[in-house]
């Protein structure tokens, strides 16, 4: 083979390889075209996400100021409302040691009431009881003589008679004791 040959045989080759390597250019083209078709939808579906993203994070962060101003409001509001309830709470304190004040004022004023109520009731019964002592033990001057009339005064006062007085007669045998006693120590002679 000559040159001429080789020569042709050579273009004949290239021709077959442009024609093979045309046509798998041409692949690759279609390839690499679909390719960047692909990548260019992907890029405009990872914009879209991103600007969904940045729109929920927008809408996060107002929504994170809204609830932050509303706690900074409720804290405001519950310092008030815990404020108020400790000035209430030292209000019914000091209402209730002022009633525990008047309460302890108002025992000792009705012990007071009650201690001279007793001592005025007990100096009537005693003055009473002088009167009725006078009264009824009038000349008794020895025991014999006051046994013989409180026999009498029982026998006068007993609730069986017609004039018959039950407490008159417990209030009889009450100064009779009394007197007894006296007599008995030396009192009264």
């Amino acid at each position: 083979m000559d040159n001429s040959d080789k020569a042709i045989r050579n273009q004949d080759f290239e021709k077959k390889l442009v024609d093979g390597v045309g046509e798998e250019l041409g692949e690759l083209k279609a390839w690499l075209f679909k390719e960047s078709i692909r990548i260019e939808l992907e890029r405009n579906e990872l914009k879209r996400m991103e600007d969904k993203f940045l729109k929920e994070k927008q809408q996060f962060q107002e929504e994170m100021t809204e609830v932050n101003h509303r706690l900074v409001i409720e804290r405001k509001r519950l310092k008030q409302d815990e404020s108020f309830f400790d000035k209430k709470m030292e209000i019914l304190k000091s209402g209730f040691s002022q009633l525990e004040a008047d309460r302890k004022k108002l025992e000792k004023e009705r012990m007071l009431l009650e201690a001279e109520k007793n001592a005025y009731s007990s100096s009537i019964k005693t003055d009473r009881n002088m009167e009725l002592t006078e009264l009824l033990f009038q000349g008794v001057n020895s025991q014999l003589a006051l046994k013989k009339r409180y026999k009498d005064l029982i026998k006068m006062f007993h609730p069986d008679n017609i004039a018959g007085d039950h407490d008159m007669v417990l209030t009889i045998n009450r100064i009779y004791e009394e007197l007894k006693r006296d007599y008995e120590m030396g009192k009264r002679a």
